[in-house]
């Protein structure tokens, strides 16, 4: 019920719906929805939702063969096709010396639409290195992309947001600077929206995404496809060593992570930082998801009818996999989260690989990734990869 609405509204309109499946008549005026944009039906749509090609529900009893439907799907409702046809065509500049690592800008196509700029960093010595695509967040904050995660050298302007950002979710830390400097070759390229692909203004995000929709293709089926994409890419790098590379991302970063690591198998393990929930109990009064907008980035139609959002993670199943929370974070409630966690191990469980995936809590944290989830990261990749 929205704040303002008169005392017995939402009674009202439960009790208009129930005279219309009784053949009564009800006016325009007496539709509405409740809780905010959410329909006065929606506990009955939800109740609908029964994720029948989730693992251990599906009739599909044999794994692999399960991994492959459910993939199936999810590259169904992606509404872009597959790029593997596609030439990266790579080009390379505006290459600067780091801490033991070299910097550089890496233009490639991702897709046959357009092409798309991204940052590079390679430790110094010969290699092959094991690899890191590295995911940027939303944070409604389009001016920056990969420089959310990589120190931008080349641009001044960008540096300054770049380290507001990281001053705010990552303790001061440049997560993809300090990567290189660990050994990882480092990729993180901007989303559509984002830094040279951008700026978006965020309320011009749910107008792009129906125009994809118009056109017959899609906002987060594009983005699905670019991540996986770039995994590839970056697997075949001469000096990367393609059984040793992983996806890592904070917010909506960490849900391309583990999409990608669903969707690729160039991609050996993931890590995810504050990006997993049920999808039922993301769908819940004043959740930020219920707004549209950025959650168009992170929308296919249709997909819920089959699988929950950890059920599309566990396609990766059973490659490592490293799943952090806040206890504070607002955007994915605890019950969400705990629902999640538990069909995730129980995945793993279920192949003899639960000490492949770990999740973890941090009861005194929001939604950011610190210094110290940080460092379980970077101990947690050296351990796996």
């Amino acid at each position: 019920m929205g704040t303002h609405e008169p005392l017995g509204r939402r009674t009202f309109v439960v009790g208009a719906s129930t005279a219309l499946l009784a053949g009564g008549a009800v006016s325009g005026a007496e539709a509405a929805v409740v809780d905010g944009p959410l329909p006065d039906f929606h506990p009955a749509l939800k109740d609908a939702l029964t994720f029948p090609l989730a693992w251990g529900r599906s009739p599909v009893r044999d794994f692999r063969a399960w991994r492959r439907a459910a993939r199936a799907m999810v590259e169904e409702h992606l509404l872009v096709e597959r790029q593997d046809g596609t030439p990266y065509t790579p080009e390379t500049g505006g290459r600067a010396q780091g801490e033991g690592y070299t910097r550089q800008l890496v233009t490639v196509s991702l897709t046959r639409y357009e092409r798309v700029r991204g940052a590079l960093l390679t430790p110094h010595g010969k290699g092959p290195f094991p690899a890191v695509l590295l995911l940027h967040d939303h944070g409604a904050r389009f001016d920056i992309g990969k420089e959310k995660l990589v120190r931008p050298w080349y641009d001044d302007t960008r540096l300054a947001s770049a380290r507001a950002w990281a001053d705010k979710y990552f303790s001061g830390r440049f997560v993809g600077d300090e990567l290189a400097r660990r050994g990882y070759v480092v990729l993180c390229l901007d989303a559509l929206g984002w830094g040279d692909r951008g700026p978006l203004a965020y309320e011009q995000q749910q107008a792009l995404a129906s125009n994809f929709y118009n056109l017959g293709s899609s906002l987060a089926g594009l983005m699905a496809r670019e991540d996986q994409r770039a995994a590839a890419f970056l697997a075949g790098l001469d000096h990367v060593d393609a059984r040793r590379v992983a996806a890592v991302g904070f917010s909506m970063g960490a849900y391309r992570a583990w999409q990608t690591a669903a969707l690729s198998d160039h991609v050996a393990a993931a890590a995810s930082v504050c990006w997993m929930t049920g999808l039922k109990e993301m769908m819940v009064p004043g959740n930020n998801t219920l707004r549209g907008q950025s959650a168009y980035y992170m929308l296919h139609p249709g997909l819920a009818r089959h699988l929950d959002i950890p059920d599309v993670a566990s396609i990766a199943a059973p490659r490592p996999m490293l799943f952090l929370s806040g206890g504070l974070d607002t955007l994915f409630p605890a019950e969400g989260v705990r629902v999640a966690y538990d069909k995730l191990r129980a995945v793993w469980r279920s192949r003899h690989a639960e000490d492949r995936i770990r999740t973890k809590t941090w009861p005194e944290l929001g939604h950011v990734f610190t210094h110290e989830m940080q460092d379980e990261v970077f101990n947690w990749l050296d351990d796996v990869l």
